[in-house]
């Protein structure tokens, strides 16, 4: 039941709290050049999009976290949660510079990471559960890097935010591969995209 009423804890949290980074917001102390409405408002749809793709990487580590029985793995995505925790934080944070709000379908996204990243910890196993994480993380980092050329150019502080996240994904799926990470299955990668493809999509819009 204490478990459960963490875990219960966590996801209310990461889908209903305001959220504040340990470290310094990246667009801080950033020029915030003039953006039209246009731009403005795909801007707003991007960071939505990034903040949700934040939202499931929070039940991601939960998950595996509750999965795993290995106390050092455990300790591993808990660390990992808590950079992400920067990564909501930075995300609202220009969400509501842009005028934006986050989508309105996070518990259902938060739901199925949750589910996924369970069902791999306790099916698979560590290996499996840190492979899971490695190509999550490769497809954030190219999700991010198409968003770096979508957004507007004059606005920098998204750029800003977007960079800094990038770059500790690419140290996540680093750490998760030195941890003992196994390679997926292609259908398993490719499904994987396919479901990250419906997400971005529907997050852009709701």
């Amino acid at each position: 039941m204490d478990i459960f009423l963490t875990t219960l804890d966590d996801a209310l949290r990461t889908v209903f709290a305001k959220h504040h980074a340990q470290r310094a917001y990246p667009a801080l102390g950033i020029n915030h050049l003039d953006l039209n409405e246009a731009e403005r408002r795909e801007a707003g749809a991007l960071m939505r999009v990034n903040h949700v793709g934040e939202v499931c990487a929070q039940a991601l580590y939960a998950s595996q976290a509750l999965a795993t029985r290995n106390p050092q793995l455990k300790a591993h995505f808990q660390h990992a949660s808590e950079e992400e925790t920067d990564h909501l934080a930075w995300t609202e944070a220009r969400m509501a510079d842009l005028g934006a709000r986050p989508s309105l379908l996070n518990p259902l996204w938060y739901a199925g990471a949750f589910g996924l990243g369970y069902v791999a910890g306790k099916l698979g196993g560590d290996a499996l559960s840190l492979g899971f994480v490695v190509e999550t993380e490769h497809q954030v980092e190219a999700h991010l890097q198409d968003h770096m050329q979508r957004l507007p150019l004059a606005d920098l502080a998204s750029r800003a935010v977007v960079t800094q996240m990038k770059q500790d994904e690419a140290q996540h799926a680093a750490d998760a591969q030195k941890a003992g990470a196994m390679p997926l299955p292609k259908p398993v990668t490719e499904a994987m995209k396919l479901a990250a493809k419906v997400m971005t999509t529907v997050a852009h819009r709701i």
